[in-house]
């Protein structure tokens, strides 16, 4: 057997061909990457999408493939969804504090400011 085959031959108990489509995308030096998709989505299904995709997008699916198997590995009822909605939990979050701070500001600045409208006309008033 190679000594140089890829996670994903190695993982599966095979022979790494050169024109393996793995080999590129799940190198053997990270042998959890590819335990984690093959988990979740099969070694055929992974191959099979791979396969399909033009050559330069298949780095990106590939690392997409992963997060979302360690997502759903990690969490097997919502997996990436469940991390999209704590995000956005997040985020309304933060703009609701934006907005009491900004109101908070805008109160206190017009307490603050210098109103001419209230302030006498001191020059007006004064004796001549």
């Amino acid at each position: 057997m190679n000594s140089d085959r890829c996670a994903a031959c190695k993982y599966l108990r095979r022979r790494c061909p050169s024109d393996c489509i793995f080999s590129p995308y799940f190198p053997s030096n990270d042998p959890q990457r590819f335990a984690c998709v093959h988990k979740i989505y099969g070694a055929s299904n992974v191959g099979k999408m791979l396969q399909q995709l033009p050559t330069h997008q298949r780095v990106q699916a590939a690392n997409s493939l992963f997060y979302e198997a360690q997502c759903r590995i990690q969490d097997p009822v919502y997996g990436c969804v469940g991390i999209i909605s704590l995000l956005h939990q997040q985020i309304h979050i933060a703009q609701n504090q934006l907005a009491k701070t900004q109101a908070e500001i805008a109160v206190l600045s017009t307490s603050h400011a210098p109103d001419s409208q209230f302030q006498p006309n001191l020059a007006a008033t004064r004796p001549l």
